[in-house]
């Protein structure tokens, strides 16, 4: 059982077999996913019995002659509103706020950690704009898969202290995130399960998502008793042949490793760029 910061017990994680809560807005989507799996199973037992009802009352012993007039009653058609109210309840009582949480709350990108995740067949590109916190000029003609797969031009001013990564997204705890997706082929979709953010990145468009990790990967080890846990990337829609290949991970730090490990990255990317 995982307890939300607002102190909120959260048991669909037993029941359901989901993975354990690692963002702060988890738990809202665990309650829409269980108030579904509730609704779910009354629709279940309910249409169930029905049918049960319906083969024992209407038996061919007990109606050997067929009866053309039908059963007069509207039992069917209340039967068909409850279903609908309850899926109005979903969709305007859950879903929709819900959803317009997600969309109009953005946190200022000032207080937050952007970063664009690019995907193609069969990976994830993943773009930081470092410390001037402006993401450096790209240009097609100079991609190379192997060494700039998102064509960063490094003689642009705003790139020099750019980093990029393959398949490894670095975040740190308690700090809102602002992902923006996209894609360089096919439609392909960014998903989390921990995080409980899924999201396709769509060819042409660049998509915000955003969530806040509260859980380090570390303390997701101690927590399952897994040292080799990791935050996994999978990708939620198929996109060819190496769909079952694309593979990203996410490693989640305090605040001061993640500094750490961007200063290393920059300096990095610095000694390269005096070689190129």
């Amino acid at each position: 059982m995982v307890r939300t910061p607002e102190g909120v017990e959260i048991i669909m994680t037993e029941w359901l077999g989901l993975p354990p809560l690692a963002t702060t807005h988890g738990g809202q989507i665990e309650s829409l996913i269980g108030w579904i799996h509730i609704f779910m199973l009354v629709l279940f037992v309910g249409w169930g019995a029905f049918f049960t009802y319906v083969l024992f009352r209407f038996r061919s012993s007990r109606n050997p002659v067929a009866n053309y007039p039908g059963v007069k009653t509207h039992a069917s058609s209340y039967l068909e509103g409850a279903v609908l109210v309850i899926e109005m309840v979903l969709l305007f009582a859950f879903s929709i706020p819900l959803w317009a949480a997600r969309v109009d709350h953005v946190p200022d990108e000032k207080q937050a950690l952007v970063v664009q995740v690019t995907a193609e067949q069969f990976a994830w590109n993943v773009h930081y704009p470092g410390p001037d916190r402006v993401f450096g000029r790209t240009d097609i003609k100079l991609i190379d898969l192997q060494s700039n797969p998102l064509g960063v031009d490094r003689n642009d001013p705003a790139a020099k202290d750019d980093v990029t990564t393959l398949n490894q997204l670095y975040l740190p705890v308690n700090t809102p995130i602002i992902v923006r997706l996209r894609s360089k082929d096919v439609i392909h979709s960014f998903g989390v399960p921990e995080f409980r953010v899924k999201q396709d990145a769509v060819p042409g468009l660049t998509i915000p998502i955003w969530f806040i990790p509260n859980v380090t990967t570390a303390e997701m080890r101690t927590r399952l008793s897994k040292p080799e846990f990791q935050y996994e990337i999978a990708c939620a829609q198929l996109c060819g042949l190496g769909h079952a290949r694309m593979r990203g991970f996410v490693t989640v730090t305090t605040g001061e490793e993640f500094q750490k490990w961007l200063d290393e990255r920059i300096k990095e990317s610095a000694e390269l760029d005096i070689f190129r």
